[in-house]
């Protein structure tokens, strides 16, 4: 019995069948890290008691045990997010010796429902950016082309799924940061309805999730796989005032069922502000006969949120800067050697803002609200280019020009923000690669509280035309 192309339920049904253990499942991925990531850099540190833990929950098994959703499978957690006992250093000089006292609510449900813990995967300072690189640990690189970036802040969880290393990720996505390396690295990304996963990694902050809206969630290889994680994960948490409460509590199982044909999908290729990249277009468009073979109807809408690509932009990065100035502003004060450039300028703008500029954004996201509403009463999905570009140089915040069209680096090529800003559930999937053998993945989103419709129709998508 072999681990190798195996998904993550064939490998739960196989550890419980007995035909193979969480020692070998945990050995091969071991293997395949050692093998690739001194040149990708996706994982910063590795949990020392992997083997120990698949030894423990191969008895487990050979004790006749209920086993859990996810009971043998090493899972990457992303270095924001705290594991007991291991290294967490949010990507800052700051915190570079820090070991977390506590898990997140997040990483003791995986660890009830039988996941090991693999490692810590590789962020941006704090998350901060769309890039993953840190003055701690360095650049994760793309798996595709090592010359590239891997995308952000969940840069490391993605090139770790992407190159074999592990076969699931916890990311968190606060302004596509599930979405934008899962896109560059041509893997599945998917961003829950804001609160069906407890977001509790600042026990001292637990409202500072909602500006924008913060989310935990999955990077693999499958949507079915991404359904099983959430299944494990989701429900309420006293920990976090805007968890909900369980709503289709099998949807690791029962969306199965359902079928995504019928369903309506209303394409936007630039939500009305964006430059795209004519060859990220023209892939992305290139799939709509594959959505019509699987029985859905797609058709172009005009989408318009009453403002430019500078203005939306302006005010959806100015709450980030907001957030930054907040929680950083003594840190840079006092050591400024252990704040990056990117960081700092963020830290900067932040202090600038006034409060009723910072409640006057309310309204930019209620326009935006209600315009998705307007599209999403008249269908099910609402579908686009993830980003506006294929992976760039990894040295770079972002590209200056798009399409021609002078662009601001470190936010124009993310077309992720509105889901961040309303809350709606979205995944990007793989939509085909670039003349340069990069791949290019398309968004696809729905209405809040329709997870399932948005994992069923990635699923039958992604089982018909796999990325190749």
């Amino acid at each position: 019995m072999t681990v190798k192309g195996k998904t993550v339920r064939e490998l739960v049904t196989d550890i419980k069948n007995k035909e193979i253990s969480p020692v070998e499942v945990a050995s091969y991925y071991l293997e395949q890290t050692e093998k690739s990531n001194g040149d990708i850099n996706a994982f910063v540190t590795m949990n020392e008691n992997l083997i120990a833990d698949a030894k423990e929950a191969e008895a487990a098994v050979m004790r006749g045990e209920k086993t859990g959703l996810l009971h043998g499978i090493p899972i990457g957690i992303k270095d924001l997010t705290p594991v007991k006992g291991m290294r967490t250093t949010f990507g800052s000089p700051a915190f570079k010796d820090n070991i977390a006292d506590r898990d997140a609510t997040i990483v003791t449900r995986l660890r009830q429902a039988g996941a090991l813990i693999m490692g810590k995967t590789n962020t941006p300072e704090f998350g901060h950016k769309g890039t993953t690189d840190n003055l701690v640990f360095g650049a994760t690189v793309n798996p595709w082309d090592h010359t590239k970036t891997a995308g952000g802040s969940s840069g490391g969880a993605a090139a770790a799924v992407a190159a074999g290393m592990v076969p699931l990720a916890e990311g968190s996505d606060g302004g596509g940061s599930i979405r934008i390396p899962a896109s560059l690295c041509g893997v599945f990304g998917f961003k829950p309805t804001y609160g069906r996963i407890p977001m509790d990694n600042n026990l001292g902050n637990v409202f500072g999730s909602s500006s924008p809206f913060v989310n935990h969630g999955p990077l693999s290889n499958n949507p079915d796989d991404s359904a099983l994680f959430l299944e494990a994960v989701q429900g309420p948490s006293t920990t976090d005032p805007f968890s909900l409460p369980l709503l289709d509590s099998q949807i690791g199982s029962s969306y199965l069922e359902e079928q995504a044909q019928g369903l309506r999908i209303a394409y936007t290729p630039d939500f009305g502000m964006y430059a795209v990249d004519p060859e990220v277009r023209q892939v992305v468009e290139a799939t709509f006969d594959n959505w019509r073979a699987l029985g859905m109807s797609v058709e172009t809408v005009e989408l318009d949120f009453d403002m430019d690509r500078r203005g939306f932009n302006g005010f959806f990065t100015s709450m980030w800067y907001a957030s930054s100035a907040a929680g950083s502003a003594k840190l840079l004060e006092s050591n400024p050697e252990w704040v990056s450039d990117s960081y700092r300028d963020m830290i900067e703008k932040g202090k600038a803002l006034m409060a009723s500029d910072y409640r006057a954004y309310e309204r930019n996201r209620t326009t935006v609200w209600n315009r998705l509403q307007t599209v999403l009463q008249d269908y099910d999905l609402v579908l686009s280019p993830t980003l506006a570009v294929p992976a760039f140089d990894h040295h770079l915040l972002g590209p200056s020009v798009i399409d021609g069209q002078q662009v601001k680096e470190d936010a124009d090529w993310m077309m992720t923000h509105a889901y961040n800003v309303t809350g709606l559930p979205a995944a990007s999937l793989p939509a085909g690669l670039s003349q340069g053998r990069l791949p290019i993945g398309m968004q696809i989103a729905a209405n809040r509280f329709e997870d399932a419709r948005v994992l069923r129709t990635a699923k039958a998508y992604m089982d018909a035309y796999p990325l190749r």
